[in-house]
């Protein structure tokens, strides 16, 4: 058994909606990058030296022709990248599901640029890993479970193939490597060479509560594979953990001189804890080797302390650009939102609203539980606000229209099929818009114990305050929405120029 002394990193490791984390080492420096989905820009890059802080750094596809996911379904886009390095080069290699299919990009800098794009062909199914074997052969392992086509849903096991990088396609038929202990979904299989063995560890239960990851290990990286007898070695099901849904994991030697495992989480609220808020986020726990097999660390809460405020709606107003953790839904931030001459931001709506696939809108992750989202809007010559969003069926907004003398102002819940509705009037000029999540209140055994948070949407203008609705969190969860991807919350137009000065956040772990 090998040990080290080991530092306890902070838990979650990257907050909010970072779902499918893969992480690579180059020296002493760290990246990470996560699932994006419909959102762009696509494929966040996190650095690190220390494992600690984590700082993004830039993203690995910016424009929509890198990803194409101006079409794709809620629920379909950006899975599960994988991030290598080898000679000098970064390789990001990704299933882009009901679209492109399997895409690896490059840069010799992971702030980017990236490149447009190598379509891998050959490979059908998703979670994409990339090694090289000692022949120096890149090898694509990847899960066999169909996105596209008439074998939709189908799913084949852990398939490898020898590709041609370079050129985009594969040097041989996909053969099957392992199909896990028998649990659903094998997927998100990562292939590493330690020592005298080639391991091949997948998650496996689906992405749920059943989460966990597997390992198997083989002389060749072609197998045969043999499972750990403990496998799944990391899960957290039928347990109380406060960090449940634990896999999709990836191996990395830490700062600390140890192995850990960066991995996906949830952090479910309520008396069964049944609803989170802030969708899959990444964590890490450590990892010790005994005979040669892994042994996880449970994953521990270690949430960082104190209050996070500051002001993210321009980060470079001299250069008036949006910086790198701005989100647009199915198109490039920049064709929605643009800047004035006085340093706001302006949104044109174009009909569109919420409920559908590509609105006028940008916003930012949610990176804590207890969270506030506050903008000034100027809705003289528009109609627009303040959202939090899941996908098109689930989304709660405060919205303003209105002109000089007066302002209308309606909160909205959309919960599928289920619209309400709140309004008031305000006096004219600029309106400040609060959208709150906070802690349920109450006690006994009714609804405040079952719920993630309470959202509530407020409104200001003339000196006036009004709060006007509070609304059960639980169905803007990921539970509830089930579409991957975790609450972003930012502004929006449906109609005419709007213009936001500002957005502030607030956020603690209360």
């Amino acid at each position: 058994m090998t040990t080290a002394t080991r530092v306890d990193y902070p838990n979650p490791l990257i907050p909010g909606f970072n779902p499918d984390p893969s992480v690579v080492r180059v020296g002493d420096d760290f990246y990470i990058v996560t699932s994006t989905f419909e959102y762009l820009p696509a494929i966040p890059v996190y650095h690190s030296t220390d494992f600690v802080e984590w700082t993004q750094i830039g993203n690995v596809a910016t424009r929509m022709d890198q990803v194409g996911v101006e079409d794709v379904t809620t629920g379909g886009g950006v899975w599960a990248p994988t991030i290598r390095y080898r000679d000098g080069v970064f390789y990001v290699i990704v299933t882009i599901a009901m679209g492109r299919g399997c895409i690896v990009f490059t840069a010799t800098d992971p702030a980017g640029p990236w490149s447009d794009g190598t379509i891998i062909e050959g490979v059908g199914g998703i979670d994409p890993d990339l090694a090289w074997d000692d022949d120096g052969t890149a090898l694509v392992t990847f899960s066999g479970l169909m996105t596209t086509g008439p074998d939709l849903g189908a799913h084949h096991g852990v398939q490898q193939v020898r590709v041609d990088l370079e050129a985009g396609r594969s040097l041989e038929e996909p053969r099957s490597l392992w199909s896990g202990t028998g649990l659903k979904f094998p997927e998100a299989p990562h292939l590493y060479q330690r020592g005298d063995y080639w391991y091949l560890m997948i998650a496996e239960g689906g992405t749920e509560r059943g989460h966990g990851v597997s390992i198997a290990r083989s002389s060749s990286p072609y197998g045969p594979f043999e499972g750990y007898a403990a496998n799944p070695f990391l899960s957290a099901r039928s347990t109380s953990r406060p960090i449940q849904n634990t896999g999709h994991g990836d191996l990395v030697e830490t700062p600390d001189g140890g192995t850990s495992i960066v991995l996906l989480g949830m952090r479910p609220r309520g008396l069964t804890q049944a609803f989170s808020a802030l969708g899959r986020e990444t964590f890490v726990t450590r990892i010790d080797w005994v005979d040669d097999w892994p042994v996880a660390q449970p994953v521990e809460l270690r949430p960082r302390p104190g209050i996070v405020e500051y002001d993210i709606t321009f980060h470079n107003v001299e250069g008036r650009s949006l910086d790198d953790g701005w989100l647009a839904i199915r198109q490039e931030p920049v064709d929605v939102a643009k800047f004035d001459i006085d340093g706001r931001l302006v949104l044109t709506g174009d009909g569109s609203t919420l409920d559908d696939p590509r609105p006028q809108f940008v916003g930012r992750r949610q990176l804590h539980q207890t969270a506030r989202f506050a903008t000034t809007v100027d809705v003289t010559q528009g109609t627009g606000g303040l959202a939090a969003r899941y996908d098109e069926d689930h989304h709660y907004e405060i919205e303003a229209t209105g002109g000089p003398e007066s302002t209308i102002i309606v909160a909205r819940a959309r919960l599928a099929s289920l619209v309400q509705e709140w309004s008031v009037m305000l006096p004219g000029g600029p309106v400040e818009l609060v959208i709150d999540a906070v802690p349920p209140t109450g006690g006994g055994f009714g609804p405040a114990l079952m719920t993630s948070d309470v959202v509530r949407l407020q409104a200001s203008a003339g000196g006036k305050t009004f709060t006007l609705a509070e609304v059960d969190g639980r169905y803007l969860s990921a539970e509830t929405a089930a579409s991957f991807t975790g609450r972003v919350v930012g502004l929006y137009a449906t109609t005419g120029r709007v213009a936001f000065a500002g957005l502030r956040y607030r956020g603690s772990e209360d």
